[in-house]
């Protein structure tokens, strides 16, 4: 599995990372399937493996910590605070309350004593940037944690953060996690090009789109209904015409992989690692086959001929369905758009 740095950091991560998300309740409920998993994933060459607190309610990164048992230094593990995780309404966000709090939670549910990258899982418009790496940065000095990183940040928040560190001289975010695929292109505009200019690792999620890229949603195939398309019904409702047009790009897509040689799961991920300024693509297999598939086409590589093919489907900077996104920013609420 090839290697590459993260950012500017020096640490050398594989170019696939592993993502825990459907590991648990959320994806594959059985621990010890789950184990083999990541053990695969490791013995592979991948020693990148991405969590959050949210995923199946700490149950995922509890999988990841039985896993990593005897294993962990050599594993640069990845995980995320932000998301609520009880009824408290102060149970979530970037406070330093709940930072201070919930990295300890983290800590023991992974079974170590540090998070080589501890992310941001959205933007939290309640609390100053300042205090969010104000928090991060003494948790660095503590050991705690090595890096900080941000996930689903759009730009302008990408700069402030940078700029609110140099000035206050805090540790600053080294990595963003943002959603990239051949249908969520919207981070080219911006995004990619903020990252490169802050020496940025940036490790796309999604990268099959929630599964639209492996072909496993056509025409004339049953409404997905569990999963994630019921924690996230927008992105997979067939009824949508934004989705309509995702089933229509997805038999063009077919036949740009046949062409190329190529399964539609291996044209995909390789699209996303063909952008320069990409470290590494997070998969998220929820089965062994799964896991194997993605592994099988780690090596591929797309020509001019197939890149400029799939730009004319999809052009540079476009996003099919906007709730591919991951993310909606205040000022688009009612409340904010209404006088």
């Amino acid at each position: 599995m090839e290697r590459t740095t993260l950012g500017t950091t020096g640490i050398q991560v594989s170019r696939y990372c592993l993502g825990a998300m459907m590991l648990g309740t959320w994806g594959n409920p059985d621990h010890d399937d789950s184990v083999r998993i990541i053990h695969t994933a490791l013995d592979a060459g991948i020693n990148f493996i991405d969590t959050a607190d949210v995923y199946s309610a700490g149950e995922s990164e509890e999988i990841v910590g039985k896993a990593l048992k005897g294993r962990r230094d050599d594993v640069v593990l990845a995980t995320k605070f932000v998301a609520p995780m009880g009824e408290d309404t102060n149970q979530r966000g970037a406070s330093r309350r709940w930072i201070m709090q919930e990295v300890e939670n983290s800590l023991r549910r992974l079974g170590t004593d540090y998070i080589d990258l501890y992310q941001a899982h959205r933007p939290d418009p309640s609390v100053d940037i300042d205090d969010t790496l104000a928090a991060l940065s003494d948790l660095v000095h503590q050991g705690k944690i090595r890096i900080a990183g941000s996930s689903t940040y759009p730009a302008e928040l990408i700069v402030e953060a940078q700029w609110v560190a140099e000035k206050r001289g805090r540790e600053r975010f080294r990595c963003e996690q943002p959603p990239y695929s051949i249908f969520a292109r919207a981070i080219e505009t911006a995004v990619l090009p903020t990252c490169q200019k802050y020496g940025m690792g940036v490790i796309p999620w999604s990268p099959l789109a929630g599964g639209w890229l492996s072909g496993k949603y056509r025409r004339g195939s049953d409404k997905p209904t569990g999963g994630r398309a019921a924690r996230v019904p927008d992105r997979f409702d067939y009824d949508k015409p934004e989705n309509q047009r995702k089933l229509d790009l997805v038999e063009d897509l077919l036949k740009v992989a046949a062409d190329a040689g190529l399964s539609v799961t291996h044209l995909s991920m390789a699209w996303v690692l063909e952008h320069p300024a990409v470290t590494s693509a997070i998969i998220g297999p929820r089965t062994m086959e799964q896991l194997t598939d993605l592994l099988a086409g780690a090596d591929a590589k797309l020509d001019e001929g197939i890149l400029d093919r799939i730009d004319e489907l999809v052009p540079p900077g476009t996003t099919v369905n906007p709730a591919d996104s991951g993310w909606s920013p205040p000022g688009h609420s009612r409340r904010a758009r209404r006088r």
